[in-house]
């Protein structure tokens, strides 16, 4: 069974992703003296495990937006859904916006360009599609997807932080070198998903595990028991 390599964060929530043969980011739990310290690996090692263990402090008291949560009625602004290929950058990191980011039932099928590296803080997708989308290195923090579909999008370095994944369709999706911080899957198709160098909080991964549409290679690959 595939074992996980950890950093401990200033929450004391353990940190974990994977440990392969590939993997390029090492986190040791503490030294000799009893001090957490991480093992940095070169380049996008060290970034990944700064940016897991940032959002790790401040997932811990900004909790997943939840499915029973009253959302505001659907915005009436003509161009709403264009908003995300400008994205939203105030406050990122706890959902902070200028502006509502409302997606809701929006169409970005097979859009390889404009959603790449976009900041989607808070953003509203239920029953947005994103089917074979590009979204590699957005960063996607409290934003609420019930219900939506993101059939083969590429997740590859983003940032899925706090992100309410009920019922939604992940079937194929790509988690490459992705951060899934705090995030909720539950019921959500996720049959073929692609996890590959994830890095991901040992409580989240537990959650994640209980997904049963899970590939067996999948399920081996987080380190799933």
């Amino acid at each position: 069974m595939a074992s996980s390599s950890c950093l401990a964060s200033p929450s004391g929530a353990a940190l974990c992703r994977p440990r392969r043969p590939r993997c390029r980011v090492a986190c040791s739990a503490a030294d000799a003296g009893g001090n957490t310290e991480p093992a940095w690996a070169k380049g996008a090692g060290r970034l990944a495990c700064g940016v897991l263990a940032a959002w790790a402090v401040a997932s811990a008291s900004n909790p997943v937006i939840a499915a029973s949560q009253r959302l505001p009625p659907l915005s009436t602004e003509p161009n709403r859904c264009e908003r995300a290929f400008v994205g939203n950058t105030i406050g990122q990191a706890n959902g902070v916006y200028d502006k509502p980011l409302d997606l809701r039932f929006c169409d970005y099928s097979n859009e390889k360009t404009n959603l790449k590296g976009k900041s989607l803080a808070a953003a509203l997708m239920s029953e947005a599609k994103f089917d074979g989308a590009d979204m590699s290195e957005v960063v996607m923090s409290k934003a609420y997807a019930v219900g939506a579909s993101f059939k083969g999008t590429d997740f590859t370095n983003a940032v899925i932080d706090r992100v309410n994944f009920e019922k939604a369709d992940l079937t194929g999706a790509i988690f490459k070198n992705t951060v899934l911080s705090g995030s909720t899957f539950d019921d959500a198709k996720m049959d073929d998903v692609v996890f590959e160098d994830t890095i991901i909080g040992y409580i989240d991964l537990q959650k994640l595990c209980r997904n049963t549409s899970i590939s067996p290679d999948a399920r081996l690959e987080l380190g799933c028991r």
